[in-house]
């Protein structure tokens, strides 16, 4: 892992132990912002390598609580991109995130990168205010971690994008962080880390985009009081005087409605 870091942070037992209190003790829910983390030699060359066709080899999530674009097959990323990932889900960089979070059970990463990746937030891209999906679908693991590393060179605050983060009464904004080149950001995630981009990309170079990689981390179990319902999918949440999250969830009735009348014809229902 040691190769990809900045020479700053080549001691990660020492950052951990420098910073453990401040990630613990953050508001609204522990977290940490770090600048220059990577060499960013090696991080230039993930750029050039981020795909420039990931609305074809991934997937655009198109709706009213988020429009962007997510990688869902390794193998069409590079091979620079593929060793930074394994490198984030090493044991050295797990046991880091472990120490610097306070979180007591063994931090257990994601060899499948589900929901994470390469993201991209295109012109008017977005992506509302929401606590994450809070069991992996495959290994049945509580989520427990983000870490967001950012690609952007010269983001001004104004091209929207920024990370929110919101208090858990959702009643106001707590943190705001622009996703300029080489920004890492790493959090606790629960039920109640309300999260997110919701002011739409606007840079001026409409070509530009917000491009981000995104790691998640698990536990097998998790305290109760960070649980408030059952596994669960991404839980978006309004702003005040907002109606964010409430026509995505117009539209799935409608959608589910469909659902289960198409599975009804072809079962030969009526």
């Amino acid at each position: 892992m040691r190769k990809y870091l900045n020479q700053s942070y080549y001691n990660l037992d020492l950052i951990a132990e420098k910073f453990s209190s401040e990630y613990i003790n953050a508001k609204p829910f522990p977290h940490i912002v770090f600048d220059n983390f990577f060499d960013p030699k090696f991080l230039n060359n993930i750029l050039d390598d981020f795909p420039k066709n990931l609305d074809n080899i991934g997937k655009v999530l198109d709706h009213d609580a988020e429009q962007k674009l997510v990688n869902l097959d390794n193998t069409q990323l590079s091979g620079n991109i593929i060793e930074f990932l394994n490198a984030a889900n090493s044991e050295t960089f797990v046991t880091f995130l472990n120490k610097i979070s306070g979180i007591e059970k063994y931090l257990i990463p994601d060899p499948y990168h589900w929901g994470g990746g390469t993201h991209e937030l295109r012109d008017k891209g977005y992506l509302n205010i929401h606590a994450d999906f809070n069991k992996h679908p495959k290994m049945k693991l509580d989520r427990r971690i983000n870490m967001l590393i950012y690609l952007n060179h010269d983001w001004k605050e104004n091209y929207g994008g920024s990370l929110e983060l919101w208090d858990r009464e959702m009643k106001k904004c707590r943190k705001k962080i622009v996703p300029i080149f080489n920004r890492v950001v790493i959090f606790n995630t629960d039920d109640f880390s309300y999260h997110g981009n919701p002011e739409p990309v606007n840079c001026p170079d409409k070509s530009n985009s917000r491009k981000s990689i995104a790691l998640y981390y698990y536990t097998n179990g998790r305290p109760e009081t960070e649980v408030s319902k059952e596994d669960h999918s991404t839980l978006f949440k309004n702003r005040p005087n907002t109606n964010d999250s409430r026509k995505l969830t117009y539209y799935k009735k409608i959608f589910w409605k469909l659902f289960i009348k198409k599975k009804r014809l072809l079962k030969g229902y009526k």
